[in-house]
Parts: C-alpha cells; sequence; structure tokens
C-alpha cells in the first residue's frame, strides 16, 4: 500500500503523493533521522540500490561495505565488450585516460585509474613532480588545458577513451562541451550545469524552486544593502562570492564588524573580481559539517561513502578558512540514516530539477552538507561539482571498483544498477601546507625524507598537490597545500596513527600540519569501544 509522508518538498519522493510543503525548507518533527530505514524500506526504496529504483523491502548492507544490486562495472564491462573511443577501440581493449588538473585531488585519481583493471595509458595535464616519480601518470607540463583545441587534439592523436575533469576552472569555462562535441567522452558537467558550483546564487534559485533544505539566503550587488540586511539579520552570518575564489570566496562573521569589512572586500574592494560582483548572504547554521558525494549520469545517482574534512586552517577547528587541511572516510556524523535523507531530499531533486531546466548534470555532485544542531537534519551548504580535495584522497584509498569503468558508465548515461565495493577499512589524510598558508608563503623550499613513506607498503600514499624539481631535481614546495600523507587502518585510530607517523618523518623546516586530522570520529570511536 502506497504511504504518503510530508516532506519539505511539494510532493512525496516515494509515492509521488501530495504532501504538505513546510516553511524554510525544515523537516517536520516525525520525520527525523531515526525513521529514515523505515522509510524507506517500506516504501521499496532500498538503499541496496545505488540509483535508488524500487527494489523490494530488504534493507542491508553486505559485511564487505558494498552494497548488493543488480550489476557490478566489471559484470557490465565484461558484458558488454566494448569500450568507446578507448586504446584499439574493441572489446576488451584497455581505455586511455587524460586527466586535467595538478593539484592532490588529481594525483589520488591518477592512483584510483591506475589501479583499475581496463585502464591503459594514464596521462597528467600538467600534472605535478610528485604524480610523475611516483608512476601514477606521465605528466604532460606543456599541454594547455585552458585550450579545448588542444586538449582534443591530444587526445585524437593519442587515442584517449576518457578524459577526467579535476578542477572547476576547466567545468566553468565549457571544457566538457567542447570535448564531447569532438566526440571525446568526458567525465564532467557541461558548463551550463556547473554554475551550481560557479554561481552560489545559481544553487540556491535552484533550491528554492525545487524545494530543497538549505540556509535562509539574499542576494546583493549594492554594499549599503547588504550592510542594512546583515544589520537586521545580526550575527553570526555568512558572507559568500557568488563565483568561484579558490575556496577562500566565504567568511564566517561572528561579528557585526567582520561581516560588514567581507561586505566591503567582496563587494566594493573587489578581492575577488567577477567573482565577487554578485554577493549572497546566508544565515548561519550552527551544526557539523560532512561531505557527501554522488557520481551522476544525468538521471541516475550513485552515493560513494561518506567523508568529512576539516576546513580551518588551525588546530580545534580555528583559523581561517581553507581549501581543507585534511579529511577522513568513513565519517561517523554521516550515519546510513542520514545518507538516506540526504539523498532523498537533497540530491535527487537536484538531479531531477536540472534535468527539468533543460541541463542534466553528468559528473560528481559534491554536496556540502551541515547536520543541524538544534535538529539532526541535513541541510545543503553548497555544491561542488568535482572531487574534493582532499576527501578523494580518502575515498580513492578506500575504492575497490573499476575506476575507469565508473566514470564512464556516468559519461554514457549507464549508471542504473551499478554497484561499487569499497574496503571496510578507515582513511585518514593529513594536508602538509606552506607557513602562512592560506596567506601568502614562501615557495621553492625544500622537502626530504619522502621516502618515510614506502616503509609503510601500501597502507600509506603520498599525494602530491604543490611540489616540483629544482635544478638539483630536489622536491621543492611552490604551492600553498603541498602533500597529502593518506594511510588507512582496520579503524579511524589506526589510520591516524600511520598517517602522523609518517608525516612527522618528512623533513620541511617551511611547511606545518594540523595535529587533530579525525578528532570527531577518533572521539565517537573510542566513545563506542
Amino acid at each position: 500500500m502506497a504511504f504518503a509522508v510530508c516532506t519539505a518538498h511539494s510532493y512525496c519522493l516515494v509515492g509521488r503523493y501530495p504532501a504538505t510543503r513546510l516553511q524554510n525548507s525544515s523537516f517536520p518533527s516525525s520525520f527525523l533521522p531515526s525513521t529514515a530505514n523505515a522509510f524507506s524500506s517500506r516504501h521499496g526504496y532500498c538503499r541496496r540500490s545505488l540509483n535508488w529504483e524500487r527494489q523490494g523491502s530488504d534493507f542491508q548492507r553486505r559485511s564487505s561495505g558494498a552494497f548488493s544490486v543488480v550489476r557490478s562495472l566489471q559484470e557490465s564491462y565484461q558484458a558488454e565488450k566494448e569500450v568507446d573511443g578507448g586504446g584499439k577501440g574493441n572489446g576488451g581493449d584497455k581505455v586511455n585516460v587524460l586527466v586535467l588538473g595538478s593539484g592532490g585531488r588529481e594525483h589520488s585519481l591518477c592512483y584510483g585509474l591506475r589501479r583499475s583493471a581496463t585502464c591503459g595509458e594514464i596521462f597528467c595535464a600538467p600534472g605535478n613532480a610528485g604524480i610523475q616519480l611516483s608512476g601514477d601518470a606521465e605528466c604532460l607540463l606543456d599541454l594547455d588545458i585552458t585550450s579545448s583545441l588542444a586538449v582534443a587534439d591530444f587526445c585524437k592523436k593519442n587515442k584517449i577513451g576518457l578524459v577526467v575533469v579535476g578542477p572547476e576552472g576547466p567545468l566553468v569555462s565549457g571544457m566538457v562541451d567542447d570535448l564531447m562535441g569532438e566526440g571525446i567522452p568526458t567525465f564532467g558537467p557541461s558548463q551550463d550545469a556547473a554554475a551550481l558550483e560557479g554561481s552560489k546564487s545559481f544553487m540556491k534559485n535552484l533550491c528554492d524552486k525545487y524545494n530543497i533544505p538549505t540556509a535562509k539566503y539574499a542576494v546583493f550587488t549594492e554594499a549599503d544593502k547588504a550592510k542594512q540586511y546583515i544589520k537586521e539579520q545580526g550575527v553570526p552570518i555568512v558572507v559568500k562570492a557568488d563565483g568561484l575564489a579558490a575556496g577562500k570566496g566565504v567568511v564566517v562573521a561572528l561579528t557585526l564588524d567582520e561581516a560588514l569589512d567581507a561586505v566591503d572586500s567582496i563587494l566594493t574592494d573587489g578581492i575577488f573580481g567577477s567573482a565577487g560582483g554578485l554577493l549572497v548572504i546566508e544565515e548561519f547554521l550552527d551544526g557539523e559539517e560532512v561531505s557527501f558525494f554522488a557520481v551522476v549520469d544525468g538521471e541516475n545517482a550513485v552515493p560513494l561513502v561518506s567523508a568529512q574534512d576539516h576546513k580551518r586552517v588551525g588546530d580545534g577547528d580555528t583559523g581561517p578558512n581553507t581549501g581543507g587541511m585534511g579529511a577522513y572516510s568513513p565519517a561517523p556524523a554521516l550515519t546510513p540514516e542520514l545518507e538516506e535523507l540526504v539523498m532523498e531530499t537533497i540530491v535527487l531533486p537536484t538531479v531531477r530539477g536540472m534535468a527539468k531546466e533543460g541541463t542534466k548534470f553528468v559528473g560528481v555532485l559534491y554536496a556540502g552538507i551541515i547536520i543541524e544542531k538544534k535538529n539532526g537534519l541535513p541541510k545543503l551548504l553548497e555544491y561542488n561539482v568535482r572531487f574534493g580535495d582532499p576527501e578523494c584522497q580518502v575515498l580513492m584509498m578506500r575504492l575497490q571498483s573499476d575506476l575507469v569503468q565508473l566514470l564512464l558508465a556516468a559519461c554514457k548515461g549507464q549508471l542504473k544498477g551499478v554497484e561499487l565495493k569499497w574496503s571496510d577499512e578507515a582513511a585518514l589524510v593529513v594536508v602538509m601546507a606552506s607557513n602562512g598558508y592560506p596567506g601568502s608563503y614562501q615557495k621553492g623550499t625544500l622537502i626530504s625524507n619522502l621516502e618515510a613513506a614506502e616503509q609503510h607498503g601500501s597502507k600509506v600514499k603520498l599525494f602530491h598537490a604543490g611540489t616540483a624539481l629544482d635544478a638539483e631535481q630536489n622536491i621543492v614546495a611552490v604551492g600553498g597545500r603541498v602533500l597529502g600523507v593518506t594511510a588507512t587502518g582496520k579503524d579511524i585510530i589506526e589510520a591516524q596513527r600511520q598517517a602522523y607517523e609518517v608525516a612527522d618523518q618528512i623533513r620541511w623546516k617551511e611547511g606545518f600540519y594540523r595535529r587533530d586530522i579525525g578528532w570527531r570520529a577518533v572521539e565517537r570511536h573510542r566513545e563506542l569501544v
């Protein structure tokens, strides 16, 4: 029997029955996370189906961490025996892959791709010294990744069967549109769909239209009106540049002066250029932030395992925001019940909404979620349209499925019924950064004893972000975030211990790292045992 439950949406996700629309994108008190499992199972929306189709009433997860679904990626590959554009272009061939980008995310993607059974040659443009030296990919320093023409020409000459776009810049500039137009399978959203990250006001408007729970907000182009709104709302409050600002365009203002100064910096002084021409001001939401990832093919969404990062530069989550000082997976804060709720109230409505707007989303949806302290329910903070950094590092350490086939399936609209396999082990990454980051820092500083990671075998992996070789072929730091010391372990405590053992052995006078990555998960683990 169909059963309607009132949600924040204008219809019930399960039975499409009319439902009461609630105020301020909130949830009814009766629909708490503890009821999500019963809700899903009762209506046949079994979490075992990764594209969230009707499957039956069973609601279990295998002990191996994999979901039991219709087919695995490898089974799909064996059944089709056809890879469009890859290698020699016929059944059973390996797929040559080009990864665009140069950071820790791109290094971890190369690592994940290299472990795929169906992966052929891997190229990374421009890549970095660590990617090249590790053998995870051949780096192409001279390939201009801002030129679609140059990238397409390289792909045709080297029989590239899959392009993976790492950073947001090429996505927002339309790289995927151009390569797909040349018949080159490219994983990532179109230029229009990338507006989910490229414009915070676009994302917020979509949330409004499709009743996706998010913070109350207002948009401004004039500093005086923005300041008046802040005074009316009070602090704490969040001030955001509308466009891309390299992860630095968000100010969580705890005082009125901080908020007003942020308005002046972004709108009046233009510190972010055109990205700050529009200002989004949001209510402050108190709670714990988690990262939720889903691979999307335009219609179907495959959720990845949970992860949580540390944005603040200092121990105890203090100091200014950064691109991320560390991360871990799984994230205990994101329970299976909450994962269900995030999929049904945030991710799937976004995928459907984009399709209804005529802009299907293909790629990775990276949702920044906050679990509100006052009610334990999730709200959307922001979307990124690519793998997170440093979350991608811990995800790639745990992924056991064929990454090449997963990304190709998304490009082809074939994610329906896909199964992913994950390691049961925990993974944790400690980011080593240049002194002064996220402000100014010295470049060209020497890093040594990186071979310390090799003593731990496959349990530890160094992902390079901002490294290069000097004239004497020494590894030097050339960026803010420079290394990601990533470790796995039987639990979060072992993963944390191994990551810090290696980080402590790396010699770099001009570098620093937080000493408490994973502290929330460690505390929860100790409470349980």
